[in-house]
């Protein structure tokens, strides 16, 4: 499908001939015709558009009546690479590093083309792909007469937030939910969308991991049974569901463009969000100009906890989980330099004595190393005390059986690294650091880790123990931060005394 443009009156049109053309990243300003209220439009292609900002090969639909949608208003056409002061910027992703460009002969302009290399997984977008958009009017929500079916409870400080959360929503707010790993915060949201929803707003749920998606998405159709949920990770059929409720990777909003009038983005504070900001970059471009943003964390970065005690971010803390029950507050207990036995195949006498208490108490264990190599090490020593104990890490082909072993207690103790710091709930278990002093190991980290414990009402309890040869300033402030909320959660009454 060749594609280079020229300009005929108020808009462009695609041609294969090389002569008096160009690739559209060159062409100054690109004309929007005004929209004919008498075109009949393609329904398909409206859904499939409305929101988007998808390339060619994106589109089921050919150049022609893409192009005659164009002319028609009901299409817009954005260059897929721009030039600011003469350097490239990729429209889709943000990305304006010199090293994430490259070139190719392209077959489609016949030039060397320049392409961007950062969010090449989600298809090539290069010097001549136009980003197709939808200028149109949009698909109307169709709402059952009863809009959440969810009949569950939430306690005092759950309700303080879901306020916050519906009134942010519907006076297009920022509003971070500050809330302490196990507080329920999915729950917190629903009165939020289904307010949303009834002002006819399109709503997106955005997390980095695929797995939270997966878990989320069956308890968001549960609570909105007549809603269309699109479910969007690598991979998933409901790539071009058009949906008023989304629940999407962060990766996926790079699909997006000005699509949606509320923008939830959890665990704001987990990689990769944190660290590739074409991500950032892309969930301000899925929000439409007068819109909501809810954040939600367990975690908040030091900036913006910062921000939150100088009354510079609107937030709502929800301080205590629902079984009302304090956090368990971390020990730090120093083993002595652990990598240096570990190479000669012990581990310090004081982690072994803690393990082995666990066995026999039938206690299942978490416990947390900073690198897998170390912990491949660990696994041998440990299993004379276990020979059923298992390690996992982000690579390990097992990985979803062994969580789930977990899960069915037929493994006793688990060795992991931080892969498991999130999103996973075992409902009675202890919890250890082994070299809680290494840099992996950050505030967000350790307070995430110390979560794990004491999640369920029948167990609120936990022991969670950091080993350590020295402590750091991460593991004191994430100690700190811990006791904080406790207090905070006693204060409000919201924990029982």
């Amino acid at each position: 499908m060749p594609v280079r443009f020229y300009q005929k009156d108020n808009h462009i049109l695609p041609t294969k001939d090389k002569h008096n053309s160009l690739p559209i990243s060159l062409i100054p300003t690109i004309p929007q015709p005004l929209l004919n209220p008498d075109f009949s439009f393609n329904p398909d292609l409206q859904r499939l558009l409305t929101g988007k900002q998808l390339l060619l090969d994106d589109l089921p639909f050919p150049l022609e009546v893409i192009q005659y949608h164009y002319e028609n208003g009901y299409i817009t056409y954005r260059k897929g690479i721009d030039y600011r002061r003469n350097k490239p910027v990729c429209t889709r992703c943000g990305n304006k590093e010199p090293q994430w460009f490259a070139t190719f002969p392209c077959s489609r302009c016949g030039e060397h083309c320049l392409y961007c290399r950062k969010c090449l997984m989600m298809g090539r977008i290069s010097a001549c792909s136009p980003l197709i958009g939808w200028q149109g009017p949009t698909p109307a929500h169709l709402l059952p007469e009863k809009i959440l079916e969810w009949k569950g409870n939430l306690s005092k400080g759950q309700q303080v937030a879901s306020n916050h959360v519906v009134e942010a929503i519907l006076q297009n707010h920022e509003q971070l939910i500050w809330a302490v790993c196990g507080a329920g915060k999915t729950e917190v949201l629903f009165s939020g969308i289904e307010a949303a929803l009834v002002a006819q707003k399109r709503v997106c749920i955005a997390t980095p991991r695929t797995d939270v998606v997966l878990e989320l998405t069956p308890r968001l159709i549960a609570a909105f049974p007549g809603i269309t949920v699109a479910s969007l990770y690598g991979g998933s059929e409901d790539r071009h569901l058009y949906a008023p409720l989304t629940i999407a990777t962060t990766h996926q909003l790079l699909r997006f463009y000005q699509a949606f009038d509320t923008v939830i983005l959890d665990e704001v504070d987990a990689f990769p969000y944190t660290v590739e900001e074409s991500l950032q970059y892309a969930a301000v471009q899925a929000r439409k100009s007068t819109s909501s943003i809810i954040y939600l964390t367990a975690t908040p970065i030091e900036k913006w906890q910062r921000e939150c005690r100088t009354g510079k971010r609107s937030f709502t803390t929800i301080p205590a989980r629902f079984h009302r029950h304090p956090l368990p507050v971390p020990d730090f207990t120093w083993c002595g330099n652990w990598q240096k036995r570990i190479k000669k195949d012990k581990l310090p006498a004081i982690v072994i004595c803690w393990i082995k208490e666990r066995l026999q108490n039938n206690k299942q264990t978490l416990v947390f190393f900073p690198h897998i190599g170390l912990m491949e090490k660990a696994l041998p020593i440990l299993r004379q005390l276990a020979p059923d104990m298992e390690a996992v890490h982000a690579e390990d082909p097992n990985r979803k059986e062994k969580v789930l072993k977990m899960r069915d207690k037929t493994i006793p103790i688990l060795l992991t690294t931080t892969i498991l710091e999130r999103g996973v709930t075992f409902p009675n278990i202890d919890v250890a650091v082994v070299g809680a002093e290494d840099d992996i190991f950050t505030e967000s980290a350790l307070v995430q880790i110390a979560g794990r414990a004491g999640r369920s009402k029948d167990y609120p309890g936990g022991v969670v123990t950091f080993f350590h040869y020295g402590k750091t300033e991460a593991m004191l402030k994430a100690r700190k931060q811990i006791i904080n909320m406790n207090q905070e959660g006693v204060k409000r009454g919201l924990i029982n005394i």
